[in-house]
């Protein structure tokens, strides 16, 4: 949440550099969908609002932005709430989500991206079924083996089969995947594929349809484009220009 030092500087024009941030984010990822030969409309902008307070994230909004992640489970419940009313706002969790939390965020959440045990994706499951509420999840895989990083090993998501064919209330629709720190485009990529294949084996393996890939940042969603993402989680590039002390 920004401070009121950090709110007191914000540009007086911040909410029509925000509508330009968005709409230059939706062409450059429809520019990107385009140059790799695919239709626009089969990628969607997740717009990470953890960045910024309640008053933005509604502005946001406002621009036409309708799919929202938070990494935060209390932060995602609490603005979920709050802008409860907006019609058609879909709210994703794109952060680790501690089991004890699970509840709270599935009454609000449309899609959780960041299921990275057995564990929490029957947890996930059981509490869907005891609020009477169908969620969308995706198994979050480890591209790059960074032991400090969350998320299934390759290995470990190939045994997930027995899992997935018990599931009822949670909708498994497919993986979300982050490239490596300061991994340059080439090596980016190539994790980026390494995921699509991943879904690709599981898919098949498993009888499960996995038709969703969320991958890429602000810095590097061109690459996931190019390697089939269908959701990229675009954060800091939408509230570049809004501080006069400081870029986010």
């Amino acid at each position: 949440m920004l401070s009121a030092d950090r709110e007191s500087r914000l540009v007086e024009d911040w909410h029509d550099r925000l509508a330009k941030n968005w709409r230059n984010a939706v062409d450059d990822v429809a520019a990107a969908a385009r140059a790799a030969g695919r239709d626009a409309s089969a990628v969607r902008i997740v717009a990470v609002s953890k960045y910024v307070d309640l008053e933005m994230t509604g502005a946001l909004v406002d621009c036409g932005c309708l799919e929202l992640g938070e990494a935060r489970p209390q932060r995602l419940v609490e603005k979920a709430v709050a802008l409860g009313g907006r019609p058609n706002v879909r709210w994703h969790l794109i952060g680790s989500l501690q089991r004890n939390k699970a509840r709270r965020v599935i009454r609000v959440a449309d899609t959780i991206h960041s299921i990275d045990s057995y564990e929490l994706l029957k947890q996930l499951d059981r509490i869907a079924g005891e609020e009477g509420k169908r969620i969308e999840g995706l198994l979050e895989v480890n591209l790059s083996g960074d032991t400090a990083k969350h998320g299934f090993s390759p290995a470990e998501l190939m045994e997930t089969d027995e899992t997935l064919g018990q599931l009822r209330q949670l909708r498994l629709v497919g993986l979300m995947g982050m490239s490596g720190l300061d991994a340059d485009a080439a090596t980016t990529r190539r994790q980026f594929a390494s995921l699509r294949e991943l879904a690709e084996r599981l898919s098949a393996r498993c009888g499960v349809a996995l038709p969703e890939l969320s991958m890429g940042m602000s810095g590097d969603f061109v690459e996931a484009v190019k390697e089939g993402a269908t959701m990229v989680r675009i954060g800091s590039r939408l509230f570049e220009g809004l501080w006069l002390d400081a870029q986010r």
